[in-house]
Order: C-alpha cells, then structure tokens, then sequence
C-alpha cells in the first residue's frame, strides 16, 4: 500500500487585541504567513481576546487592517469565516467549558501576592503552584480560578529549531490556572483547545512562549488532541539588542500606516532582520517573499530593528 501523501500545511497569527500592533508581532505574522504559503498551504488569522478587561475592537480592527497593509492575507479568520469558526475566542468559550469536564480540577482561592510570598513554592523553569488549594479548601470569600490537576509525568516538546524540551509536571509545571476567578478562560487551554478545532498544523510564534509548549503538549495528550509542529522564531529586537519594546521609540504598524509610509520599506526591515533579503534591499513586497522561508536564513539574522528608523522615510 502506497503511503498516505502528507496532510497539508495550516498555519495561523493569533494576535491579542489588547493594544496596537507593534513591528515585533508584526514580524511573527509575517514569518508564519510566509511559512504556510511557502508550502502551498492555509493560513488562518484568530483573535485571541481572552481577557475582557484590556480587548477591544478598535484594536482587532487595527490589526487587520495593518496586517492587509503589509500584503499578509488569510483563509480563514475574520471578515473572511471559514469551516472553523468562529475566530474569535471569546465566542468560542463553550469549548472551553466543555474540554475542561474532560480534566481532574479545582477551585483555588490563592492570590498573586500570596504565590509570590510562598517560601515553599519549588521553582523550575517557570513559577510552579505549590498545591495550597488541593490541601485545603479555599476561602470561600474570594473569586476562585480553577486548576488543573496535573498528571505526573515528563512533558516535552519538540521544535523545528530549538529542538526538544522536556520537563517535570510536578516540578517544572505544577497544577496550573485553566480558568481565572472572573470567568476568563487561560491562554494555555484555549490556544490547545482552538489549534485542534482549527486544524493547525504548523505554528510559529515568538521564542518567548516555547517554555510554556511542554505544557501545552500535555494538555494536547490528556484530551486526546493532536499536537502540531512548532516552530519559535527569534524576537525582534532594539538597537541595543534587548526585545523590542516603547522605550526603544520604535512606531507601531498602525502609525506608520496613517503616515503614508511605503508599507514594502516595512516589510523589507522586517525581512532584512530575519535574513531573509540581503541587507541592501530597501522596498519589497510580502508576496515576493513567498519562498525565501529558511530556517538557516532566520538563524543567521540580525533580529535587530534599524537605528535611527532610517528606512521610514
């Protein structure tokens, strides 16, 4: 029996609207699209508007329309729908219930402060839970997020680049917040309840979240969903070589936009900085790059945006 051609690839942007799209995320939207489209396959846009109390719809708004400035289109997503939808997570939470009666959890009355204060708290590659609300029932006068009560066992992760990553839930994980105590769902289960739902593939994102994968791959295992491949891509970074952020003065997408900037000058920087184009090249559109995706190419970038934003004039 002949083998089974290979599924094709989906790749999905999954911004937060929590603010204007700054060049940093902007960048992870264009190494993912031109990830999936050079591999001839499917690119989904979701909204990851969580937390109710910082998303709004001027910001998704501005999102999308940057993302079209900069030549990045979708399949699926908003203004477009698609076979899995909705694309926004904050019509989606009845998956999120419904995937959570499929875990052992419980309630826990603990707050910020009082993790941070807690001496026996173990630490490994992230904060870990020291169980207080599992050994005791908590104070009923508080708003109560819920846990999961995870499994023991060795969680690991596999990426394109880095490699694979492998930590102890008890140790490394610890029980941690599925929901949060005023109803918002977390990240860590939407975004492995949506990936399934969506069909992904394929997902690039920024380094900064390839810690929390391993996780992400357990909760994939005990309900039963498939893990796609993942890939993180380096940061962007400032001048001075730390993450891009305000205080390096660097314009968001939004703004360069309602200057009239050239949107393939933006574009350019962005690839200049991942290798992508050699370091003379000044304009080029998000189409022409289409092919030029190689992870040898991202390693062998800058990832550094351009003093003085010369290439915004």
């Amino acid at each position: 029996m002949p083998p089974l051609p290979p599924l094709p690839i989906v790749g999905r942007y999954a911004p937060s609207p929590s603010g204007r799209q700054h060049l940093g995320n902007a960048r992870t939207a264009l190494l993912a699209w031109l990830h999936a489209r050079g591999a001839g396959g499917r690119f989904v846009l979701r909204i990851e508007d969580l937390d109710p109390t910082r998303s709004q719809a001027i910001y998704e708004r501005t999102i999308l329309d940057d993302l079209r400035w900069l030549g990045i289109d979708w399949d699926e997503g908003p203004e477009v729908a698609g076979p899995n939808g909705p694309y926004r997570q904050s019509e989606r939470t009845a998956s999120y219930a419904a995937a959570m009666t499929r875990l052992a959890v419980y309630p826990c009355g603990c707050t910020r402060r009082e993790l941070r204060e807690s001496a026996s708290a173990p630490h490994g590659i992230e904060p870990v839970y020291p169980g207080t609300c599992l050994q005791r029932a908590p104070a009923t006068d508080r708003m109560l997020s819920t846990r999961w009560r995870i499994p023991e066992g060795c969680a690991s992760a596999t990426d394109s680049r880095l490699g694979t990553l492998a930590q102890d839930t008890a140790k490394d994980i610890g029980d941690f917040v599925l929901q949060r105590g005023d109803g918002a769902w977390a990240y860590q289960l939407a975004v492995v309840v949506d990936d399934a739902a969506m069909g992904i593939t394929d997902v690039v994102r920024g380094d900064d979240l390839w810690t929390s994968t391993p996780r992400q791959v357990w909760l994939q295992r005990a309900l039963e969903l498939s893990t796609p491949r993942y890939l993180h891509v380096p940061l962007l970074l400032g001048p001075d070589g730390t993450k891009l952020s305000k205080r390096h003065g660097a314009p968001d997408v939004a703004t360069l936009r309602e200057a009239g900037v050239d949107p393939t000058r933006v574009v350019a920087a962005l690839a200049r900085s991942s290798g992508l184009v050699a370091q003379d090249c000044q304009r080029v559109a998000a189409v022409e790059l289409v092919g030029a995706f190689d992870l040898t190419r991202i390693d062998a970038g800058h990832h550094r945006l351009e003093p003085n934003s010369s290439w915004l004039g």
